[in-house]
């Protein structure tokens, strides 16, 4: 699953200037390439509040991004890199049609910042709801899985062991106040994330 994945892993980076004019990280997340042209969905929680995007593609090379498409209600952005590798891959996306509880699935990412890392677990549920912590949000019809992701996982995609993303990783339910992994995490259906981006998913 990972070395099918691998090419389409991104890293995202929320960066805004420091006192001196530097920039400097504020946020770090992840995302996954799904048009070749170099559009690439992460969380929009990971870029909201940036004042620059920058993306990492597997070979190394940086870019600027601008968000090109917001869906709150899914808690999705849209990127387009400024700049793209010669031979940047496309992620396969799958429906989630067939999915069913105890699927193996695979999560990979850049949890605080390090990676990618992959992590395998199984599907938990199915159309579950999440409030965020604020409670400013409520995400429906989610994915529930049990691979272990923290915070810089997010918007990392939900493979198959085949590969082929069948979400994008959005939230874990911690039901004390830090904010790491308990061993329940949610994804978005790939279908609601395909949907913002006006693409077909298949």
């Amino acid at each position: 699953a990972y070395e099918v994945i691998r090419p389409s892993i991104v890293r995202v980076r929320g960066l805004e200037p420091d006192e001196d004019g530097e920039d400097r990280e504020k946020s770090v997340g992840t995302g996954v390439v799904i048009v070749d042209k170099g559009i690439i969905l992460t969380n929009l929680h990971v870029v909201l509040s940036a004042k620059r995007v920058q993306v990492v593609f597997a070979d190394g090379l940086q870019s600027d991004a601008t968000i090109t498409g917001v869906r709150p209600e899914h808690d999705l952005a849209v990127l387009q890199a400024q700049t793209i590798p010669d031979d940047l891959f496309a992620a396969t996306m799958r429906s989630t049609s067939n999915l069913k509880l105890g699927d193996q699935v695979f999560a990979v990412g850049f949890p605080f910042g390090i990676g990618p890392s992959v992590t395998a677990g199984v599907v938990s549920g199915l159309r579950r709801e999440f409030r965020s912590p604020e409670g400013k949000r409520l995400l429906t019809n989610l994915i529930q899985f049990d691979a272990a992701v923290n915070p810089g996982s997010s918007g990392g995609p939900l493979v198959t062991a085949e590969g082929e993303v069948v979400g994008i990783v959005t939230a874990i339910l911690n039901p004390t106040e830090q904010g790491f992994f308990v061993g329940i995490g949610f994804a978005v259906p790939i279908e609601n994330a395909a949907a913002a981006v006006g693409v077909p998913p298949f």
